[in-house]
């Protein structure tokens, strides 16, 4: 079995009766949302929303870091966003680790020397929150119409409560 057989069958089974064919790529719901690339985030069922309402951009620490925002310089401007959702969650490892930490497990992980990853810590989320949330409002490519809010996913309880 090849290294991926098992994926190419679910993708199979999922192309069967596959919906989004034709699909316009515009954020039917007006929402983008930058959050993190943990697995118990499901951005679009945490908030009621389905395939082609929302825009997700996630990396480690869902931060809004340059990728994230030339998407959402782009999702306001071709792709009818109007709502901008920035989501980090508890229990994050970029919260929990120091830089040396991550270097230290990665390089051991890897057998090889890994102190001069930057690996883009969070030492306070709240504040990290509010500086991301900042960086969006007065960007001076995002729209000033556009709603920009910052919130905390808390993974143990699927809640998410708005704090900018």
């Amino acid at each position: 079995m090849g290294d991926f057989d098992d994926l190419l069958a679910a993708n199979k089974e999922y192309s069967a009766d596959f919906a989004l064919a034709g699909f316009d790529g515009i954020a039917h719901a007006g929402v983008a949302i930058v959050t993190c690339m943990d697995s118990r985030i499901d951005p679009l069922r945490m908030l009621g929303l389905e395939p082609g309402d929302a825009k997700i951009f996630r990396n480690p620490g869902g931060r809004v870091y340059d990728p994230a925002l030339e998407a959402l310089v782009l999702a306001t401007h071709l792709l009818e966003v109007d709502r901008i959702l920035i989501i980090p969650h508890t229990s994050c490892a970029m919260a929990k680790f120091t830089e040396q930490d991550l270097r230290v497990k990665v390089g051991k992980s890897a057998g090889v020397d890994a102190s001069w990853q930057p690996f883009h810590v969070v030492a306070d989320q709240i504040a990290a929150l509010q500086e991301d949330v900042q960086k969006v409002r007065s960007h001076p490519l995002i729209p000033k119409t556009t709603k920009v809010g910052g919130f905390m996913y808390y993974v143990d309880t699927g809640l998410i409560q708005q704090k900018f």
